[in-house]
């Protein structure tokens, strides 16, 4: 990918963000709940969100890898139930939490864990009901060119650095800073 490429597909009221619409930094991540690399930038978002608090607005997209992670597309379509019950940050948070057990029947428990209801979360999954936002999401991905996650764009230009805390906020800390006249 171009180090240099913008965010083809801008940040919209589809997106699942959390912090303000109008923060001066937006962090936009194309992920995978079964990769492991995810997992570990997932730790760094959210160090990364407390340290910035209102400075930072976080979007995230689902990208499940499939040919390499099995689970990955149901895992997707979990937070995407999730979401119609308007807890998607508890199930992203508990699907990378619990990475290592990420199996279909395991979902349904989780989902107790983070205030759902299970058996509407499961009917959710079955009939498909995020099916479509997910597919959306991997266009998007792809018309951005991302081919790997975890993948960020910070504030719309392809973010180059690794997805650990420290390079995170350096960059992000870069952008804050003033421009010389």
């Amino acid at each position: 990918m171009d180090q240099f490429a913008e965010l083809v597909s801008p940040v919209s009221e589809r997106d699942h963000a959390a912090g303000p619409a109008d923060a001066p930094l937006t962090l936009v991540e194309y992920g995978d709940y079964e990769c492991p690399n995810c997992a570990c930038a997932a730790a760094a978002v959210r160090r990364l969100r407390k340290t910035l608090g209102g400075r930072l607005r976080f979007v995230f997209r689902n990208f499940p890898l499939t040919g390499i992670h099995p689970n990955a597309f149901v895992a997707a379509q979990a937070a995407e139930a999730a979401a119609l019950q308007g807890k998607f940050w508890e199930m992203h948070d508990a699907l990378f939490a619990r990475q290592a057990d990420l199996q279909p029947g395991v979902l349904l428990a989780w989902a107790r864990e983070a205030g759902l209801d299970p058996k509407r979360l499961g009917d959710d999954v079955a009939k498909g009901a995020g099916n479509a936002r997910i597919r959306e999401d991997l266009r998007s991905g792809a018309a951005n060119d991302v081919a790997v996650t975890p993948c960020f764009f910070l504030n719309g230009a392809f973010y180059d650095g690794p997805p650990d805390y420290a390079s995170l906020l350096e960059a992000a800390e870069s952008l804050m800073q003033p421009r010389p006249a």
